[in-house]
């Protein structure tokens, strides 16, 4: 059977075929549906871990004992799970383990466009990248096999144009290896120095020989055509070169971007008159040429900053370009905002309304720091709001602590913020923490996470209570708001910034876009009650807008009643339906 699939899924397709018992991951796009889609696949136990290096560590665990295990994450996750990734280069595996990366050049949703590709390096394991939905299905096959081969961990690297885009893929059946026996082995696996000096000669020699396959396998090919251009390239970047050059000029396609092979390249070069390398983001590619003594032209001619495309490539060369269909009408541009009833809104709305500094997080709470709100001050990476408040303070002196506070997401906060947060107890910085529970992981879709109590799969699970861990951190002053409350909020932030210990203020109502909760009808606008003082218009509110006849007026189709602007109104021209 053949079926029409996103990258992510056929990935997800390939590790089912491959006989991958269980898949353990953290949420990030572009990555997130790899493992959505392998939890639709019965046999293969999947979970939501707290974090990526969790994620990692478990699937270690599961290799360890001889299974086929995966993890999956984003580029910005796999510096969360960088500790393990090192030493498991080191140790090896039992069961195949493979660790899905999903890269993100043009940074639609992503603090940074980094390539994960310099990970394969550092940590000297081998790396796949797919160029379609075919691809990724086999190559997460493909990257079981060398796995078990060569004793390594094996990364497959996508991005997002082919985590998203569809193709056709070919469905096989599920072949499931024995487990492979555990056996006791602390020479291999206890990472002691003693241990590890006799290892890392062993990585040496794998990655030598990881070398020697990259010269033979397929999935390095030489596609020829006319030898005036010769052009080295992967992934995404491979798609698009075989759209502006078809046949008209030869390509060496890496299906294998680390270890690059040698005698593959040096071969090909001789056979062109002009050799090109074609990569997103970083020259590696480029620079692994230059190193073995063959002239390419890289970096030069295409830049490192964001996605390619067709189009960038053609450009690049000079060509003419090609004609296009173009809308006969202007979209109209539809920048990234909370939606109508966010919970975040009205903590948002309070904090900026007093002029506070606020570190913000990772989450779709970071729309906060858009106008007119205009709430957030900095965004660094995952957990950082509550660690950065805390350096912030101290560095102040205590000159801060009553007009600075962090902001983070359930699910961040117990995928980073947690340490953070035991760190302000601890080292005793006056600060106060906002977690903005929305019972769910909301920017990339609704998962699961250890606050909610639900599994992946939607059964019943421990839940965590954020108040009673806020206790166990040692934090005494922990109070809970609601967010549709303004003036409770604004009593909330104002107390515990004047109070003389750390506390914690949980602003919690569930994400109006799930599927339980249950809104209200929308507000109308009294026309003879308003006054045009665009007092609602600084929400920020989608449903909010300025009428024609110069007074507010609310959107029917996306209003959810939840009286935020009301609150606001000091005409009270906004009024329940």
């Amino acid at each position: 059977m053949k079926e029409l699939m996103i990258g992510n899924a056929a990935v997800a397709r390939g590790l089912y075929e491959a006989g991958c018992r269980i898949v353990s991951s953290y949420p990030g796009t572009p990555s997130t549906e790899i493992t959505e889609f392998a939890a639709k696949y019965d046999e293969i136990y999947c979970e939501w871990a707290p974090n990526e290096k969790v994620a990692l560590e478990t699937a270690y665990g599961a290799s360890l004992y001889g299974a086929r295990a995966a993890c999956g994450m984003k580029h910005v996750g796999l510096n969360v799970a960088a500790d393990p990734l090192f030493t498991l280069s080191y140790t090896g595996v039992t069961g195949g383990l493979v660790i899905c990366v999903a890269d993100d050049p043009g940074m639609h949703s992503s603090q940074n466009e980094q390539d994960s590709r310099h990970y394969a390096i550092a940590s000297k394991t081998p790396m796949l990248e797919p160029s379609d939905s075919s691809e990724c299905k086999e190559f997460a096959k493909l990257a079981f096999e060398i796995s078990e081969k060569f004793d390594v961990p094996c990364m497959l690297r996508i991005c997002t144009r082919i985590a998203h885009a569809q193709s056709m893929v070919e469905h096989n059946e599920r072949i499931v290896p024995e487990i492979k026996p555990y056996e006791k082995n602390p020479q291999k696996y206890i990472m002691a120095p003693a241990n590890a000096i006799a290892r890392h000669p062993i990585v040496e020699d794998r990655l030598r020989r990881l070398a020697e396959y990259a010269e033979t396998t397929p999935v390095n090919r030489i596609e020829p055509g006319k030898d005036d251009i010769g052009i080295i390239t992967s992934g995404s970047c491979y798609q698009y070169c075989k759209e502006v050059f078809g046949e008209s000029a030869s390509i060496l396609k890496l299906g294998m971007v680390h270890p690059l092979p040698t005698e593959k390249i040096r071969s090909f070069a001789k056979k062109v008159k002009k050799l090109y390398v074609v990569e997103e983001l970083d020259g590696i590619i480029e620079t692994h040429c230059k190193n073995i003594g063959v002239e390419v032209v890289g970096k030069e001619l295409f830049t490192p900053l964001g996605e390619y495309s067709q189009k960038s490539i053609a450009a690049a060369f000079g060509l003419d370009e090609k004609e296009t269909v173009t809308a006969d009408t202007a979209v109209p541009v539809r920048p990234p905002v909370m939606c109508s009833g966010c919970p975040h809104r009205g903590m948002f709305y309070v904090l900026s309304k007093n002029k506070i500094t606020v570190h913000g997080d990772i989450g779709c709470y970071t729309l906060g720091s858009a106008k007119p709100l205009d709430a957030i001050d900095s965004t660094l990476c995952m957990g950082a709001s509550v660690s950065g408040l805390h350096g912030f303070n101290k560095a102040s002196e205590g000159k801060t602590e009553n007009h600075s506070v962090a902001v983070i997401g359930d699910s961040t906060f117990m995928h980073s913020g947690m340490t953070g947060l035991a760190n302000i107890a601890y080292n005793g910085s006056n600060s106060t923490v906002i977690i903005l529970d929305n019972s769910i992981t909301g920017m990339t879709g609704h998962q699961q996470n250890p606050t909610t109590g639900y599994t992946i799969k939607g059964d019943p699970a421990t839940k965590i209570d954020l108040e009673a861990l806020c206790h166990a951190l040692g934090i005494n002053r922990v109070r809970v708001v609601d967010p549709y409350d303004l003036a409770a909020c604004e009593k909330a932030v104002k107390e515990e910034l004047a109070a003389a210990e750390p506390s914690v203020i949980i602003s919690r109502r569930p994400c109006v876009l799930l599927k339980y909760v249950k809104t209200k009808k929308p507000v109308v606008v009294d026309t003879q009650k308003c006054r045009s003082c665009k007092q609602c218009m600084k929400l920020g509110c989608p449903s909010i807008h300025m009428g024609e006849n110069g007074k507010a007026e609310i959107d029917n189709t996306l209003c959810v009643g939840c009286g935020v602007c009301g609150q606001l109104c000091p005409f009270d021209a906004i009024l329940e339906n």
